[in-house]
This record gives C-alpha cells, structure tokens and sequence, in this order.
C-alpha cells in the first residue's frame, strides 16, 4: 500500500486570458495548464483541488492547490518542481512554492479566511486598462466607508450572490470591508471565512451606488436585508477584482 504524501502549490495569476481558476469544458482555465504542466513534469497523470474558484478575469496575487504524490520529495527537489513548472506554465501564470502538508490539509476547506481587493482607477491609465476599472464617477469614499461598515453588522449576504449556486448556507463571516485611496486608484478591500459566487463585485457595485448618492445608508440595510439580488446594484467588471490572500492554520504546514 502506497503512503500519500499531500502538497500544496502557491501560485498567482493574471485572469485576464482564462475563464477563471476551474476546468471548463470548452474555455481555458488556470487549472487546466496548471494540470497539464504536473503532468509533464511528473511524467503521469496529477490532479489538483484549489482554494476555491475565481470567475472569468478575476486575478488571484495569491492562491493555493493542493495534489497528491506517493513520493516523498526532498526541499531541494520541490524547488527543482517549481522551477521545472515556471518553464512550463505561460508568462501570466506563476508558482512560487510546494510544500508537504498534513495528509489531510485541503487546499479550500482549511482556510481560515480570503481576502479580495477591488481595485478601480479614476483616470485612464493604458499600463492598467486590463487590470483595474476605469471610472470617472465623482464618489463620495467617505460615504462608501460608512456603507463598508454596514456590511460588518450582517452575515446573510443572499443580495449579493449569483442567483441559482449550490451552497447550503449564504451567511458568511465579514472580518473586514474598507476603501483606500492610493494615488489614482481607488482599492476596496475585504475579508471573509467564505464569499458567495460574484459577491464582491456585487458589493462593490452596491457600494459605488451609495458613493454617487444613488442611495442611502438606510437604503443600504434595506438591500442587504431583503435577500434579494434584484435590490443590489450592478456587478462590476471581472478585472479589477483579486484575491490577494489566502489564510490557513500553520499547523498543516509539514515543510
């Protein structure tokens, strides 16, 4: 009987060719070339389980996947792996470590908490024109940090989530939500045990709505409240989003 020694890959990516993290049957996804270049390097067939899934665009500065192997790799021989896999994978995909884990570390149900920005420029800037949103819109952000905070005082976030997902529970654990002001950029951050499938973009979307003075704070609750997708405003364009922070106890690190 073989012993299965568990790793995880951290890696990023520019979303901007891929339809997202997750294997499509007739798009190109992160996981796909991830997978096809283990399979190369390891000369058989290496399935990964990720993180989670970004959708078509989105970026990941920081993600994690996890596979298994009946080998027992030396440190040495995982950094010849991800050397070995950088040359394989194209220039807007890179895995910067592997590392052995506990047999039952996962890569998605372990972590602790994610983090995503959001990231919208307010002049047009041709270096970022795939890699934040451009808006002209005259916002109030001291508006939207009071609105960020909102969201804080709740856990069902169903106004926010892509109608028809298959998830048992829309509750989700906010551990923080602000806006920044860096330069032209304009960076919403947030934090959470878990997201729903488009719910930052909602979110931000939502909140540029009260920044321009299209609703209130009050409104703001009402929409969060009525758990109701059609109450909250648009989702903003896929590539001013990342994740750019995956948390997991230190205690499934084994290397």
């Amino acid at each position: 009987m073989n012993i299965v020694n568990r790793y995880f890959i951290k890696l990023a990516y520019k979303g901007t060719a891929y339809h997202g993290w997750q294997w499509q049957e007739n798009a190109l996804s992160v996981q796909q070339l991830l997978e096809e270049a283990l399979n190369t390097i390891f000369n058989h067939k290496i399935a990964v389980t990720g993180a989670g899934r970004t959708d078509t665009g989105v970026h990941a500065c920081e993600f994690y996947a996890h596979f298994d192997h009946d080998q027992d790799f030396t440190l040495s021989e995982l950094e010849e792996k991800v050397y070995k896999l950088n040359s394989f994978l194209p220039k807007d995909i890179a895995v910067f470590e592997i590392f052995r884990v506990k047999e039952d570390a996962h890569a998605r149900f372990d972590a602790l908490s994610r983090t995503y920005e959001y990231r919208i420029t307010t002049r047009k800037d041709p270096f970022n024109s795939d890699s934040a949103w451009y808006n002209r819109a005259d916002l109030d952000v001291d508006m939207m940090n009071k609105g960020a905070k909102i969201l804080l005082e709740y856990t069902d976030f169903t106004s926010f989530s892509k109608l028809h997902t298959e998830v048992k529970t829309n509750n989700c654990n906010l551990k923080k939500a602000g806006w920044e002001t860096k330069g032209h950029l304009l960076v919403f951050t947030i934090t959470a045990d878990r997201f729903l499938r488009n719910m930052v973009r909602s979110v931000v979307g939502t909140l540029i709505e009260l920044g321009r003075g299209r609703i209130s704070l009050m409104e703001m609750r009402s929409i969060i409240e009525a758990r109701d997708r059609s109450k909250a405003g648009m989702s903003v364009p896929a590539h001013g989003l990342y994740l750019v922070n995956v948390e997991y106890p230190d205690s499934i690190r084994l290397l």
